[in-house]
C-alpha cells in the first residue's frame, strides 16, 4: 500500500514546502494540495516548489475541478510541472465542491467532468485535439500523460470515473462503503473493455494516532462534515435506497454549513458529528488501530491511503506514521 498527503495550503508556502520535504523523509510517496483559489492560496505555485524540494514523491491537485480554470489551462500547466519535476505529476479532479459554491456557483456535470478527463490525457501527452471545433496541441510536452484520479461517491461519477481514471479518490476511510463504491468502477471500466484491476483506489481521510480517542476525534471530526456536502448532494439526486445507510444517515440532523470554515478543526460545521461517524471516516487512535484499519482497507482494494494532514500538529502526525505505520 501507498502512502500520501494533502495540504490544505491555509499557510505560508514554506510551510507547505517543509512538510512535504518531511513526509518524503517519513516514506510518503505521494504529496496533494487541495484546491480552493478563494478560501486559500493556489495551488499549482506551491506544487512547483514542493516539486523543486522533494525528489521521488509524485505531486497533484486532490482536488481541482474543471471549470475553476479552463481546462487546457489545467493540462498545460500539469505538462509544464511534469517538466520541472522529472514526470512526477498527477491530476485529482472532480466536479468541484468548496471552490465553487464559495462563489455561489454549482458543480460541473458528470458528463463535463469525464470529457475534461479525457482532454487532459491527451494534452498531457502530446497529442493533438480537436476541441470546440479547432485543432489544437502542445508540442513541447516532454513527460505524460499525467495519470487522472477522478473524485466521487454518485453511481454515475463512480462510473465514470471506471471509463476514464488511473485512480479513483474515495473520501473516507470505511471498507465497506469503498466496496460499494468500487462495484459501480468495476462494473463501468469492465463494460467499457477496461481492466479494472488496473484502477488504482485511494481511500483519503485525516488520520489522528493518540491513546486519547476523545482528543483525536475532536481534531478530525470536521472530516465527515466536509464530506457531507456531497452526500448531500446524492441524496438529492438519488433515492436513498439506492445508497448505503451508513453513507447517508448521519447527515439527517445537518443544519448547514458554512465554507468559510471549509476543513476547520473545531468549525461548528462539525456540531452534528457523533463520535461513531468520525471513527468509521477518518483514522483516529493509537497506532495499533491504524494498522488495523489499514489491513481492512487493503482487503477493500485500496492501493493508497492519502492522510488530509490539516490537524494541527502535522509534524507529529507525520512522524507517527513514518515510524510506526508506513515503514
Amino acid at each position: 500500500m501507498k502512502f500520501g498527503i494533502t495540504l490544505k495550503p491555509d499557510h505560508r508556502f514554506d510551510r507547505s514546502v517543509e512538510l512535504a520535504k518531511r513526509a518524503e523523509a517519513n516514506g510518503f510517496g505521494y504529496g496533494w494540495m487541495f484546491d480552493s483559489h478563494v478560501l486559500w492560496r493556489d495551488p499549482y505555485p506551491l506544487l512547483t516548489l514542493m516539486g523543486a524540494a522533494t525528489t521521488t514523491m509524485r505531486l497533484g491537485t486532490c482536488v481541482t475541478n474543471p471549470a475553476t480554470r479552463d481546462i487546457t489551462v489545467t493540462a498545460s500547466a500539469l505538462a509544464t510541472l511534469n517538466e520541472i519535476t522529472g514526470g512526477r505529476m498527477d491530476l485529482g479532479i472532480g466536479r468541484g465542491d468548496s471552490a465553487r459554491r464559495v462563489m455561489g456557483k454549482k458543480p460541473t456535470t458528470v458528463a463535463y467532468l469525464e470529457e475534461c478527463c479525457r482532454i487532459v490525457r491527451s494534452l498531457t501527452g502530446g497529442e493533438k485535439i480537436t476541441l470546440d471545433g479547432t485543432e489544437i496541441q502542445m508540442p513541447w510536452v516532454t513527460h505524460g500523460p499525467v495519470p487522472i484520479w477522478v473524485a466521487g461517491y454518485g453511481p454515475m461519477a463512480l462510473a465514470a470515473a471506471g471509463r476514464v481514471a488511473d485512480g479513483i479518490i474515495l473520501q473516507l476511510a470505511d471498507p465497506d462503503i469503498i466496496r460499494w463504491c468500487m462495484s459501480f468502477v468495476r462494473a463501468s471500466a469492465t463494460e467499457a473493455g477496461r481492466d479494472p484491476d488496473v484502477i488504482e483506489v485511494m481511500a483519503a481521510a485525516p488520520a489522528y494516532v493518540s491513546d486519547d480517542i476523545a482528543m483525536a476525534r475532536d481534531r478530525v471530526r470536521w472530516f465527515p462534515a466536509l464530506v457531507s456536502n456531497h452526500v448531500v448532494d446524492l441524496i438529492n439526486k438519488y433515492p436513498k435506497e439506492e445508497l448505503p445507510e451508513a453513507l447517508w444517515k448521519y447527515v439527517e440532523n445537518r443544519e448547514g454549513y458554512n465554507y468559510l470554515h471549509h476543513a476547520e478543526v473545531g468549525s461548528d460545521n462539525a456540531s452534528f458529528v457523533s463520535d461513531e461517524i468520525t471513527d468509521q471516516f477518518a483514522l483516529v487512535g493509537p497506532a495499533s488501530a491504524h494498522r488495523e484499519r489499514l489491513a481492512q482497507l487493503r482487503e477493500a482494494g485500496v492501493t493508497q491511503i492519502n492522510i488530509y494532514l490539516m490537524n494541527g500538529e502535522e509534524e507529529d502526525c507525520l512522524d507517527a506514521y513514518g515510524s510506526e505505520i508506513v515503514g
